[in-house]
C-alpha cells in the first residue's frame, strides 16, 4: 500500500521539526554548562559546527517533494558543507557571517555534522519508516 505526497510530506515536516526543535534545546538549555574540563572546552568549540550542518540536512530534507534536486543525500550534503564553508571562508576575510572567527577544524566538523545527518537519513529514518525512501517518492 502505497503512501501519498501530502502523508510523506507531513511525516517529513513532523520529523524534521522534531529534528530542529531537538537542537534548538540543546542551545537553549545549555548542554555544555554541565560539562568541564576539555569536554566543556570542545563542546563550545565544535558541538555546533556539527548540529547546524546536521539541522540544515533535514531542512532540504522536508522539502524534497517539491524539490526533486533535493532527493540525493549528497546534494544536501553538498549544499550544507557548502554554505557553512562559504560562512568560515567570510570569517578568514574578517567578514562576520554566521559566526567571528576563523577555524580550519570548524570546516572538518561542517563535513561530520552534514555526513552524519546523511547516514542518520539512510541507515536510521529510511529502515524506521520505509516509505520515506528516494524510489517511493518518484512514483
Amino acid at each position: 500500500m502505497g503512501v501519498s505526497d501530502k502523508q510523506n510530506q507531513r511525516t517529513r515536516t513532523c520529523i524534521g521539526v522534531m529534528i530542529l526543535l531537538t537542537i534548538a534545546a540543546i542551545h537553549a538549555f545549555r548542554l555544555g554548562s554541565y560539562l568541564s574540563g576539555n569536554a566543556y572546552k570542545y563542546y563550545y568549540s565544535f558541538a555546533s559546527d556539527i548540529m547546524i550542518p546536521f539541522a540544515a540536512y533535514f531542512s532540504l530534507w522536508m522539502n524534497e517533494i517539491q524539490f526533486r534536486f533535493l532527493r540525493k543525500w549528497y546534494i544536501k550534503v553538498i549544499i550544507c558543507f557548502s554554505v557553512m564553508t562559504f560562512s568560515e571562508t567570510m570569517q578568514y576575510f574578517g567578514i562576520y557571517f554566521f559566526g567571528s572567527t576563523f577555524d580550519w577544524i570548524d570546516i572538518l566538523m561542517y563535513a561530520l555534522g552534514s555526513l552524519t545527518a546523511a547516514l542518520f537519513d539512510k541507515q536510521i529514518l529510511e529502515r524506521l519508516i520505509p516509505f520515506l525512501k528516494y524510489d517511493t517518492l518518484d512514483n
